[in-house]
């Protein structure tokens, strides 16, 4: 058990359950405890770090919801709307539980429709789990009243005259209970808070400010360079505050405030998170010279509001560095050159159709970390993307379901894909054999060499119900010349008439 120091001794801040079997209980004194269990082992409590750990965790309860509210050694949270996200709200109790579980904290969870419900049943309910299925009064009635967070004097008072449940004091008239209690009425407050009948908004708990440093001038700055020389002065700040909180600017902000009232910004972005302040200030220089001081600035603020860790580093020790930060800087400089829409990278997104399956997003978009990350394995299949042809992802054949990981080998896919799959006219043995003879554009060509099919089923979470299925096979024509086609349908698939056939890719 955790003590704290009271005025006549140490008194008893929390309990194990071995604890409370022995007699030992919250509120006690030390001595009081000892004297029906001398065994009982006592450790001073530190209720400062028991703080600063809740608030942690409150800032990570937000992969839960929006909203999370510190409330002493427990956290509330408001989960509507987002419980669905987690397969309900007994899947969003199953992650919340192994969540904690993995970090070695137990936790008594509940879900009711007000918050002092579920406080309630969290803290009071037999169960380490609760979900409040049925009527939300019955749900209650059989817990103590201290189960309302009502003072211990109330508590007691209300046990004298016979009222130990919530089920007991709900059958009170509220207007007796209220003028049997002048002096605390928050017996009724407490209850109606408890049931739903008066709202009770949770304030969430507060987020760490960005990085910022701020810069008041004792009188407005009327010249162009103003914005740059504020520039100059308040980088070097900023950067000693990301140093300190051992952080990484994504993104930075320079914002004047004129003095009629009006504000001018001037944003970038950065590839990789950084706080050295050369690259950074050459970022911002060139947009920042362009901020109009109109009736003259006076005050400027530098805030970098999209921040990522960043520890200190070193890129090599004796091989030569690995070209990743060169890299990134680069990036950034096109980036604000040219535009985020005219500096892309390829991007792999998980769909089993070939087409959906890559594409291009902006360089600043995600760490270019991760990006690099993965090169090896990128670079061999996303090689190239010119005018007509786009960068061909890995996916694997599919059955219908979700695409998933394969562990399997991946089946021959060319690197360019034309943009769209054009039609072709195919010459087969059998309804559903392997092509013999296809026309494109104009030109036949006789298979010499058949591999295949490779079959993708429709991705029946995205297309109608009507799309029909692909067989993909590898040819090769007499001159040497590979292609990727597919056949698109089956005879009686219903989904359709007669088969039809496209080429969707080439080899080199």
């Amino acid at each position: 058990m955790l003590t704290v120091e009271g005025a006549h001794g140490p008194i008893i801040h929390a309990v194990t359950k071995a604890a409370a079997e022995r007699g030992a209980r919250a509120g006690a004194r030390l001595t009081d405890a000892r004297a029906l269990d001398p065994a009982l082992v006592a450790v001073p409590a530190d209720p400062a770090s028991d703080s600063a750990l809740v608030e942690r965790l409150a800032k990570w309860a937000g992969r839960w919801s929006p909203l999370v509210e510190v409330d002493g050694d427990g956290l509330r949270l408001d989960v509507t709307g987002v419980a669905h996200l987690f397969g309900g709200e007994r899947g969003l109790l199953r992650d919340v539980r192994r969540r904690f579980a993995r970090m070695g904290l137990s936790a008594r969870l509940a879900i009711a429709p007000t918050a002092a419900g579920a406080w309630a049943l969290a803290r009071f309910s037999p169960s380490p789990t609760r979900k409040a299925e049925r009527d939300l009064v019955e749900q209650l009635a059989s817990l103590p009243v201290s189960a309302l967070g009502l003072d211990l004097d109330t508590v007691r008072t209300l046990e004298r005259l016979g009222l130990e449940t919530i089920g007991a004091l709900v059958e009170v008239p509220r207007l007796a209970l209220a003028r049997r209690f002048r002096g605390a009425e928050d017996v009724v407050d407490a209850l109606d808070r408890a049931l739903g009948r008066k709202a009770e908004p949770l304030t969430a708990a507060p987020a760490d400010p960005p990085p910022y440093a701020a810069l008041r001038l004792e009188e407005p700055a009327t010249h162009p360079e103003a914005a740059s020389q504020a520039l100059e002065r308040l980088i070097p700040v900023l950067v000693r505050e990301l140093e300190h909180r051992h952080l990484g600017a994504r993104r930075l902000a320079l914002t004047g405030y004129r003095v009629d009232g009006s504000v001018a910004t001037a944003s970038v972005a950065t590839t990789m998170p950084s706080r050295e302040p050369k690259h950074l200030h050459r970022l911002l220089a060139d947009k920042v010279a362009m901020l109009d001081p109109e009736f003259g600035f006076d005050a400027f603020v530098l805030v970098a509001d999209w921040i990522e860790d960043l520890g200190a580093a070193q890129e090599s020790l004796v091989e030569e560095p690995s070209g990743t930060r060169e890299l990134a800087r680069l990036v950034d400089r096109l980036t604000v050159k040219l535009g985020g829409r005219a500096v892309r990278r390829p991007q792999a997104f998980e769909s089993h159709l070939p087409e959906r399956a890559s594409g291009w997003v902006s360089a600043i978009s995600s760490s270019l970390r991760a990006q690099l990350a993965g090169r090896g394995t990128m670079q061999r299949r996303l090689h190239g993307g010119g005018v007509g042809t786009k960068p061909l992802h890995h996916s694997t054949s599919s059955s219908g379901a979700p695409p998933q990981p394969a562990a399997r080998e991946e089946p021959k896919r060319p690197q360019r894909l034309l943009d769209r799959a054009e039609a072709i006219d195919v010459i087969y043995a059998t309804p559903e054999g392997v092509p013999r003879r296809f026309r494109w554009r104009r030109v036949v060509h006789d298979i010499a060499r058949v591999e295949g099919p490779e079959r993708i089923a429709p991705e029946w979470w995205r297309q109608p119900s009507s799309a029909r299925l692909r067989d993909y096979y590898r040819v090769e024509d007499a001159d040497g010349r590979r292609y990727w086609i597919y056949r698109e349908g089956l005879i009686g698939d219903g989904r359709g008439g007669v088969p039809a056939w496209f080429i969707h890719g080439l080899f080199s």
